[in-house]
């Protein structure tokens, strides 16, 4: 008899508002604790720059994710992707000209881990194009730096690895920019047996890819391999359903720096682009560019698959960070990108943020 209370109290509060009101959150924890795992995700974070000179945040950045800071609450995981260095001394090579149109380098101040540590993060992806804007030397520093405050790194190499509810939790990291801190979206082989291998000592493993092409144009997922700037960008698509294949429980996306599409692929939840997310000064954020997502997500924790989550709006104001958008800009605009480029449709996406399965 109790079994047929809880179930409808669960689903009202689904419907209602996911993790909105206390009484449905009791709920949800007493009943799901063992059951379901929740993911927490954004996109990409550049929190400024010490390199060619200081372009930081107000106040030295300590009051630049309060506004968001709240939703991070209740999170099994927590993750953003890290663009750039944490280094306080290495010089950057990659730029002849530092800050020009098309190359840019950031290094932003090792104390800033202790910010990203405060706002609630539990991983960071490093496997990105700016990882190594500082060098290695900058790379290394940045693994030393975000693991000293208790953030774990994923990328290439560096495998985010934890324990939740009993579930033994793997993230790889992959770039289409391949380095020792990225495995590559281009090697769909060499990403499936990477997978698959995690998979057999892992309940859940969760993919970070940095991928496609860049900017206002790139919003739509394009069939085959993405160029930008004379790169070979990946095809996320074949990418992304290719890790499912090999045993992935989810795949997130980040790289094109504006929202994407989102689809659920044998019953796993693919995010191809969770866009920006805090990146302050040194990017374009006209139009679709300053719009962002917070991605919470329950994964079933027997079979990895997607149950259900939320998406909360977010716009990039005040020189690129971020705040919560009452308007729902960014809701409307994946549900559209969406109902454009996924076909047949398998994920259903309501104006209030809350996201499900199509045959939920």
């Amino acid at each position: 008899m109790l079994r047929f209370f809880i179930q409808p109290l669960l689903i009202l509060c689904i419907v209602v508002t996911l993790w909105g009101s206390q009484d449905c959150k009791n709920a949800y924890t007493e009943t799901n604790a063992n059951n379901s795992l929740t993911i927490v995700a954004v996109g990409d974070i550049m929190m400024g720059t010490i390199y060619p000179v200081d372009i930081l945040p107000p106040d030295d950045g300590k009051e630049m994710f309060k506004a968001i800071q709240g939703e991070f609450q209740g999170g099994d995981m927590v993750f953003g992707n890290l663009e750039g260095s944490l280094c306080d001394e290495g010089k950057p090579v990659k730029c002849k000209i530092p800050l020009s149109k098309n190359c840019f380098e950031f290094v932003m101040p090792t104390r800033y881990s202790g910010y990203l540590k405060e706002a609630g993060f539990t991983v960071l992806n490093i496997a990105n194009n700016h990882i190594i804007d500082a060098g290695f030397e900058g790379a290394e520093s940045t693994i030393t730096n975000l693991r000293g405050v208790g953030i774990q790194v994923t990328g290439g190499e560096t495998i985010a690895k934890f324990t939740k509810n009993g579930k033994k939790i793997a993230l790889p990291g992959f770039s289409y920019k391949a380095s020792p801190y990225a495995y590559s979206i281009l090697d769909v082989s060499g990403a499936q047996e990477t997978v698959a291998r995690l998979k057999k000592d892992h309940d859940i493993v969760i993919v970070s890819f940095h991928g496609g092409a860049e900017g206002k144009h790139a919003l739509h997922i394009p069939k085959g391999d993405e160029t930008f700037l004379e790169e070979n960008r990946g095809n996320v698509t074949r990418f992304a359903r290719a890790v499912i294949d090999a045993g992935a429980d989810m795949v997130i996306g980040h790289g094109p720096h504006v929202l994407r599409a989102m689809e659920v692929y044998k019953g796993k939840l693919i995010a191809y682009s969770l866009g920006n997310f805090l990146t302050y000064a040194l990017f374009n954020l006209k139009g679709p560019n300053c719009l962002s997502v917070i991605l919470k997500v329950r994964l079933d924790a027997s079979t990895g698959n997607f149950l259900d989550g939320r998406l909360v709006p977010v716009r990039l104001a005040n020189g690129g960070i971020p705040e919560i958008d009452p308007a729902g800009d960014s809701i409307r605009l994946i549900k559209d990108l969406t109902t454009t480029d996924i076909k047949p449709r398998s994920i259903v996406i309501e104006d209030n943020g809350v996201i499900r399965p199509l045959n939920k």
